[in-house]
């Protein structure tokens, strides 16, 4: 068997398949585990992925490096165990199949069937687990399909049981009150991880009242809120006791005080002047000023300290409601409080919140009025604060955020309804207590699913007593967090956080295993065979059933001490409990410890970074560092969010989302995964199909080498085999290109290494240019020619080398093109070949190959070829025009001995007939440096000046010299220290010549032209001509051809000076006065006059 000839015109998503269909026939990744069997473990723990909707293009990166680094290590001789997950529980399932259902409210849900509710949502998951395995195995992700994990699973909750029970035999359980953010059309309660994903925003009336203090005839406290709803519920109002509060009087001798500060407050500038943060639509803000001038004005007259308002008492909006009427609260009561016969309408005062638990003040001037209105029973701080001061609880609105009873005429409405809030102010505004209504832009939590706003409302929770937290901090250094910073991130949330809330008032998720008695103690069960052990009732109904509700709740236990009957709660579990258990329950952490000991710690896990911290990453560290006290695993890769490609959000509302399916079968993934692996992790990922058409020119590149070498092979019928690589016919370039390989493996290992794939990436781009537009390009006629000598032979052999090697180095990113090359490359070449690339060793370099010198040198000689192309562009002469010289000057001896040796290459390149060293570049070139004065300004200040004096008596050229290669230079003795951007370079070139100069080195072009350099020049024309007449007749590019044209003049004098040099450019074989039977015919325009040209196939 013999390699193919490959067509330059590939269908990669096509070939995509094929390779997927030949994994898939030949067990391909089979295979591979078998070779690595009883290997060195490597540990990789997969972050579950939501069974709940197919594939994004934002899934499809994390997958994607997820696979790199797989493959990575198995072609590296690691045993992996390749299970993926699958998250199964929570709000983010039931919101989807309520939307199926056309639910409206948890009401509908339980009107339905708990029962018939939970088997769709485990329907759902299956559904979509099986759909996005078939997407992962399109992406090329390597995973044992058959052994995915399921959050739902037994093993799953029983180990989350078992992690419980320890918690609340150290009595780290508990129950407690608080007021936390709510869904009313969930009807659950979100805890401090998940509040943040939903933040969004909106713009909401919000509202200036006047609060009339008692005892004060027409006097008023000004109060500011972006929710009115809470006005129902106020208790206290809170100042700043070291602000000063201005007194002001309007005509009707009506008199306000609020924060002096604020009376000119321009609210909101920045964010309306800039468009940043605002809601289009929305007028620019009042200033409390504007609002009293258009009131008909007002006096100011007088000034008074916060702390001399603290225990003014006040009249509140709503002190006729049956609610603030309630001894002790409503409707949770503090039976301390209503003992004193406290309540909330008899004792509104203004008080002093003081400052939060980081230390900054609780009012603040500003955005408001500097009188904040408190809601104990309706917002988070104002719980703190009141618990601080006392206060009694007024918490309005039930499980679906509407009101309850003893809210007089709100009872029964929404508090999110805008129809609700225009209600309230126009009952504020009949009763003369509104001042001012506006709508008001600002970032409120929404629910992360459903997408509906969010209230704050007090309930009963269960909570896990964060206390413990120094445990979790002492384990975090253990991992390797990549990027670095992840690490002080982490850490900062664990600073900050509160206790950890468990407990949602759903359907399906992880039935909480907590049992509460009369007493009001509850007992925590550890696991099935606890739970079977304690019941007394409901178990037969039970068995069998997955641990979920309304199977385990039918489940009654006695408790083992005291004997009474309990029952279990109906709450379900946060669903990041789920996720955090996976290294105990995937690994059998219950059931085979021995296992268990093999596998854990991970070695490695990667997730997108936003919102992990608080989430995934934080429950798989507290949940190790109290069942274990150790990091769960070794290693941590963050990644950035995808952006669409101008760098906005994708949403389907917006158009601009993309599914994994579309991107795959237009793009192909390939071309997915060359964008994933080539992005820094740390920056979002602006994805779309314009930047996948930038990839997909750079994987053609790729393409085209290959076809190159497979087409020239094919023909010659090369045998790699039998004709290795000798060292000793290697030409410059040979040797340079494998010696550019083997660095690149040995870049690419340690970027593997260090789990940075972009940095090889990077490199790759670099080397495939270098590749394909130097070696390839410069060694092209080596290929071509007729002798089939030891120089050719040499040619194929690097070639060859080069492509086999690069081939397996990129296997892991490129898994489809890389099999597809191997198949044709290597199968089709060598007898014995393994017989896919991914059964491959990843490639080691062979340091005898990398030759520093040379790489220095030839990169060198390309840089000078860079420089003279540069200024021969800069010039209105092309470049096929042929130019008699070029000089060049650079200090190095031993570089530019190099390239008087290896002249032929810059005079080829340049297109120029001879070369000179010279040893002063200012014969080439002169230099003029100007300051920036823009940054230099800003760097040096007054310092400018004298800076201007220095580059002004500075040696230019020396400048320029150490400015290349330094990248700085230094005046005054350290005094100022200019990077390249602080500086303009101006160049001039001497009379005569086109001139460049970089890196140390200066390269001139002489522009003097004689009738032999313009006759060259015309021929060059045509040989450009004919090679694009051959592309657009088809043919092969091994093809000779037959050609007449009907030259006369110059044009024809130059034909014949230099027809050697056109037949061998243009693969002819002959010249004929005319061709009748032709295969193709174009008309040429030359000089001003159109010429035939006709070409036939040779055969």
């Amino acid at each position: 068997m013999s390699i193919k000839k490959v067509d330059t015109r590939v269908d990669f998503i096509s070939a995509e398949h094929d390779v997927l269909e030949f994994w898939s026939e030949n067990s391909i990744f089979e295979k591979r585990r078998r070779l690595n069997k009883n290997k060195e473990k490597w540990s990789f723990i997969d972050g579950p992925i939501t069974a709940n909707n197919p594939m994004g293009v934002h899934h499809a990166w994390g997958r994607s490096l997820k696979d790199i680094y797989n493959r990575y290590k198995s072609m590296s001789g690691y045993e992996l165990r390749y299970q993926n997950g699958f998250d199964c529980q929570g709000l983010w399932v039931e919101i989807e199949v309520e939307k199926e259902l056309g639910f409206k409210s948890k009401r509908d849900v339980e009107e339905y069937g708990i029962e018939k509710f939970v088997n769709l949502c485990k329907e759902r998951v299956e559904k979509y687990s099986k759909i996005q395995t078939d997407q992962s195995i399109r992406l090329g992700y390597w995973m044992d399909w058959d052994n995915s994990y399921y959050t739902m699973s037994d093993e799953n909750n029983y180990t989350i049981w078992s992690f419980l029970k320890k918690l609340w035999s150290e009595g780290k359980i508990y129950r407690g009150s608080d007021v936390v953010p709510w869904s009313g059309r969930s009807g659950t309660s979100y805890s401090q991880m998940e509040i943040i994903e939903g933040r969004k925003l909106v713009s909401h009336t919000s509202v200036f009242v006047r609060f009339p203090i008692r005892g004060r005839e027409n006097e008023y406290l000004l109060i500011w809120t972006t929710t009115p709803w809470t006005l129902s519920s106020n208790v206290v109002v809170g100042v700043n006791v070291d602000l000063d509060y201005v007194k002001v009087k309007t005509p009707d001798d009506s008199i306000y005080y609020f924060a002096k500060d604020n009376l000119e407050f321009q609210r909101l500038d920045k964010q309306y002047k800039e468009k940043k943060q605002w809601i289009d639509g929305v007028p620019k803000l009042k200033t409390i000023a504007q609002i009293f001038k258009e009131r008909g004005g007002y006096e100011e007259i007088g000034i008074i300290k916060g702390m001399d308002m603290v225990g003014w008492e006040y009249d509140g909006p709503f002190d006729d409601f049956e609610a603030q009427l309630e001894y002790g609260g409503f409707p949770i009561v503090n039976d301390e409080l209503k003992n004193k016969n406290i309540n909330a309408a008899e004792h509104h005062k203004v008080i002093d919140p003081g400052k939060d638990s980081i230390g900054n003040d609780i009012v603040i001037a500003g955005e408001g009025t500097g009188i904040v209105h408190m809601a104990p029973g309706c917002g988070d701080i104002d719980h703190t604060i009141g618990k601080k001061h006392g206060l009694v609880n007024i918490a309005p609105l039930d499980d679906e955020s509407r009101f309850i009873q003893k809210f007089g005429w709100l009872t029964g409405r929404s508090a999110t309804d805008k129809d609700t809030t225009d209600a309230i102010i126009q009952d504020l505004k009949n009763r003369d207590l509104l001042i001012y209504a506006e709508e008001y832009p600002h970032v409120y939590p929404h629910c992360w699913r459903s997408g509906d706003e969010l209230v704050f409302r007090l309930v009963d929770e269960w909570y896990i007593n964060m206390d413990w937290r120094d445990k979790i901090k002492a384990i975090v250094d253990d991992i390797d967090w990549i990027p670095e910073w992840g690490r002080d991130r982490e850490h900062e949330w664990l600073d900050n956080m509160g206790d950890w809330m468990i407990s949602k008032k759903r359907f399906w998720g992880l039935a909480l295993p907590i049992w509460t008695f009369e007493d009001g103690s509850f007992f925590v069960v550890g696991s099935k065979e606890e739970l079977k052990e304690l019941a007394i009732e409901g178990w037969d109904d039970f068995e069998g059933q997955s641990p979920h509700r309304p199977w385990v709740d039918k489940v009654k236990i006695k408790h083992p001490e005291t004997g009474l009957i309990g029952t279990r709660i109906k709450d379900v579990g946060n669903p990041w409990l789920d996720a955090g258990i996976v290294p105990y329950s995937t690994l059998k952490y219950n059931s085979d410890r021995d296992y268990w000991d093999q596998w854990f710690p991970g070695d490695f896990v990667t997730e997108c970074f936003p919102g992990q911290f608080r989430n995934w990453f934080y429950s798989l560290l507290a949940m190790s560092a109290e069942l274990e006290g150790r990091a769960p695993f070794k290693k941590l890769l963050g990644h950035a969010l995808v952006k669409d490609e101008t760098g906005r959000d994708m949403h389907k509302s917006w158009g601009n989302a993309i599914w994994f399916e579309d991107a795959a079968e237009k793009m192909g993934v390939d071309v997915m995964r060359w964008m994933y692996a080539l992005q820094n992790v740390e920056q979002n990922l602006l994805f779309g199909y314009g930047p996948a058409d930038e990839v997909r020119k750079k994987l053609i590149t790729l393409w085209n080498v290959y076809s190159f070498y497979a087409t020239y092979a094919s023909v010659d019928g090369f045998d790699p085999v039998a004709n290795p690589i000798k060292k000793d016919h290697l030409t410059v370039l040979d040797k340079w290109v494998i010696a550019k390989t083997h660095l690149l493996l040995k870049t690419g290992r340690n970027a593997m290494d260090e789990f940075r794939v972009d940095h090889f990436m990077r490199s790759f781009e670099i080397f495939l240019e270098e590749l394909s537009n130097w070696y390839v390009r410069r060694s092209r006629r080596r290929f071509w020619k007729s002798e089939d000598d030891q120089d050719k032979h040499s040619a194929y052999a690097s070639l060859y080398h080069v492509l086999t090697h690069l081939v397996r180095s990129i296997a892991p990113v490129l898994p489809f093109v890389s099999e597809t090359i191997y198949q044709n490359l290597v199968v089709n070449s060598e007898v014995d070949a393994i017989e896919s690339v991914h059964l491959c060793d990843y490639p080691d370099a062979d340091e005898s190959w990398i030759d520093l010198d040379l790489i220095k040198n030839v990169d060198a000689l390309k840089k000078c070829v860079e420089l003279g192309r540069s200024a021969r562009s800069n010039s209105n002469i092309k470049i096929r025009q042929p130019l008699s010289k070029v000089f060049y000057a650079l200090e190095d001896d031993k570089v530019a001995a190099f390239f008087q040796e290896n002249e032929e290459i810059i005079l080829d390149e340049l297109n120029v007939k001879t070369m000179e060293r010279i040893t002063e570049s200012d014969k080439l070139i002169s230099y003029n440096i100007k300051p920036n004065l823009r940054t230099l300004g800003q760097k040096y200040g007054k310092g400018l000046a004298e800076i201007k004096e220095l580059l002004a008596k500075a040696d230019m050229n020396q400048m320029v010299n150490t400015l290349q290669q330094e990248d700085h230079i230094v005046l005054k003795n350290n005094k100022y220290i200019l990077n390249r951007d602080d500086v303009f370079i101006e160049t001039k070139a001497m009379e005569g010549l086109l001139a460049e100069s970089g890196e140390g080195i200066t390269v001139g072009i002489s522009t003097e032209l004689n009738e032999d350099l313009i006759l060259e020049g015309l021929v060059r024309d045509v040989v450009r001509s004919v090679q694009s007449m051959r592309k657009n007749a088809g043919f092969a590019v091994e093809d000779r051809i037959e050609i007449s044209w009907d030259f006369d003049g110059k044009i024809a004098k130059a034909l014949g000076k230099f027809e050697g040099y056109f037949i061998t450019e243009t693969l002819t074989n002959k010249i004929r006065d005319d061709i009748k039977n032709f295969d193709h015919m174009e008309d040429l325009e030359l000089s001003g006059k159109n010429y035939k040209i006709k070409l036939k196939k040779y055969n």
